[in-house]
């Protein structure tokens, strides 16, 4: 998480808030609002490691891609996996991309805070 974070602040051209979590049940937690992160602001995206401890990754997407309420959310598995039957696993359950750590995260912030458009989280759904 901290090489993480330290790499996307030296994108000096850039805004970013940067919220970490230590496992899958704080990101869960933080995803719906609960505990200490009620009142939170939605993400504009998650990068996710599949190696969380306590629910791992593949959990937490499952949730995400599962839940009306967070479905919108992008989702960027960005992990030391480069196992096959992995990244099978998060295009099945919904990852918007897979990236391996030893490709970096610069190249993966730049698209989806620059290039791609992201729907706006603080917006409600439209029923």
């Amino acid at each position: 998480m901290f090489l993480t974070t330290r790499a996307l602040r030296r994108m000096a051209d850039v805004n970013v808030e940067v919220v970490g979590v230590r496992d899958g049940v704080e990101a869960v937690d933080y995803l719906y609002g609960r505990g200490d992160f009620e009142g939170r602001v939605l993400p504009d995206f998650v990068l996710l490691d599949l190696s969380l401890p306590r629910r791992n990754g593949l959990d937490v997407l499952k949730i995400v891609k599962g839940d009306r309420g967070l479905l919108h959310i992008p989702v960027v598995v960005l992990t030391s996996s480069d196992r096959p039957e992995d990244i099978r696993a998060a295009y099945s359950m919904g990852a918007n991309s897979y990236v391996t750590k030893a490709r970096g995260v610069e190249g993966v912030f730049d698209y989806w805070a620059r290039t791609a458009v992201l729907p706006d989280a603080a917006e409600p759904e439209a029923s």
